[in-house]
């Protein structure tokens, strides 16, 4: 006689070949987007360095041109990074206005709406560090400024192993092949209320979709252009305030959504068309840390001006049971947090660390501490039962799994470092704030 799965493991198994599939594709050492495979920040590699210095265990170092924040990815032998270069100021340049309560307003932070820059993409060589080519996107005044102590080379770039996408918010989306021809852009204006652009381009199926929320979010709308193309697939309205988080696939009930955080809301699209599929509270502060995904559960988090943690049950559940539990400390302004094996650890700005269980919100730790004062921009790395925390001196804190606090290490690399680092192929790159590092054999 035969059996059939009950629902819930049906569509369990269901929503795993769906993943796998869109993984298939992505070798384990590669690191193709913001925060690797998924977004999530964890690799399955097992033969990454655990101990280096700035002379010991160092592949290669190579300069790069400019600055950025943005997260270096890699494809194989590939490594694509962005960068900006800042020239003087031009007479009678200026970012676009904003207004605020029907006030025109200005955030104290913002700066450079009034100079020249030219947008930087670049392939290099993992192998050698070597850099192959530089393309040079846009050069010209920005149509807004930047806060000052971030990046117009914010987003990281996405690749699928045939072309990369990089995003430069309102100077353009831009796909170019590995060998650093111009294969298509798009250009579309908007205001990012004086502070630059956070969220990074994903990629699904044959889409690049770009969470694209401005100002008071008048005009906010999430984004999928053909990735082949660049003509546009689908756009959906948004009604969120301007935000600088990147969203994440999850398989959910057979099917795939695309979650994205903001302010007033958390929603799920469909990715193939966007579709709203739910929605349930925002972060109810700046939306830009990454959603963590694991246990049938998505976080989402935020640090400033409040700190939230909502751990929210993705598919098709009632509004009643969409939230799984909350928690309201432990949060950093602008580093993501990370959801590693049974645990989840949250991150504030000087390194402190909670622990918390994903399903029930539980902690385990709370102030764990590191051995000396640091502060972060960039955002942790889990490889090999560490967390790897690389702080703004260059100093990576290897912070051991478990359900205890245990610095076990620190590394560093003598060089500021505001990125989060990529791991791929047996090495950790960390972009620095001058030099592109290889750490590892």
């Amino acid at each position: 006689m035969s059996r059939r799965c009950p629902k819930p493991l049906t569509s369990w198994l269901m929503a795993s070949a769906v993943l796998i599939a869109l993984m298939a594709s992505v070798r384990a050492d590669n690191w193709p987007q913001w925060r690797g495979p998924g977004g999530q920040g964890v690799s399955t590699e097992r033969a990454l360095p655990l101990e280096w210095a700035a002379d010991r265990n160092i592949a290669w170092k190579t300069e790069l041109p400019g600055s950025g924040v943005s997260s270096p990815i890699v494809w194989g032998d590939r490594i694509f990074v962005t960068a900006v270069v800042e020239g003087e100021a031009v007479p009678g340049a200026k970012a676009v206005g904003h207004t605020v309560e029907g006030k025109e307003w200005v955030h104290p932070a913002s700066v450079a709406g009034d100079k020249r820059h030219a947008f930087k993409l670049m392939a290099l060589d993992a192998r050698t560090g070597r850099i192959l080519w530089v393309q040079t996107p846009y050069d010209g005044t920005v149509y807004d400024a930047r806060h000052s102590r971030s990046s117009f080379a914010g987003p990281t770039p996405v690749t699928d192993g045939e072309n990369v996408y990089a995003y430069f918010g309102p100077e353009g989306l831009y796909a170019y092949d590995f060998n650093g021809r111009l294969v298509w852009k798009v250009v579309e204006k908007f205001p990012t209320l004086g502070l630059g652009t956070g969220t990074s381009p994903v990629l699904f199926a044959n889409l690049v979709i770009i969470q694209r929320d401005e100002d008071t979010g008048a005009n906010s709308h999430i984004v999928a252009y053909d990735k082949k193309t660049g003509k546009e697939a689908w756009r959906t309205k948004r009604n969120v305030e301007i935000s600088w988080g990147t969203p994440v696939i999850v398989a959910a009930a057979g099917r795939q959504e695309l979650v994205a955080i903001g302010n007033e809301a958390t929603i799920a699209y469909d990715p193939a068309s966007g579709k709203e599929l739910w929605r349930t509270r925002g972060v109810e502060s700046n939306a830009i840390h990454t959603p963590l995904v694991g246990d049938g559960i998505v976080i989402v988090t935020a640090g400033y001006p409040a700190k939230r943690v909502l751990a929210i049950r993705p598919g098709q559940v009632s509004d009643q049971e969409r939230i799984a539990w909350e928690y309201s400390k432990g949060t950093g302004y602008v580093v993501s947090n990370i959801l590693y094996g049974p645990y989840v650890y949250l991150l504030t700005d000087s390194g402190i660390v909670t622990c918390l269980d994903p399903k029930t919100g539980r902690v385990l730790y709370e102030g764990g501490r590191l051995p000396k004062p640091a502060k972060f921009m960039g955002s942790p790395v889990a490889f090999g039962g560490y967390i790897a925390m690389t702080s703004e001196d260059g100093e990576t804190f290897m912070l051991k799994a478990g359900p205890a606090h245990a610095i076990e290490r620190t590394n560093s690399i003598d060089e500021p470092v505001y990125s989060s680092p990529a791991l791929a192929d047996g090495r950790i790159y960390i972009r620095a704030q001058k030099h592109l590092f290889a750490i590892g054999s």
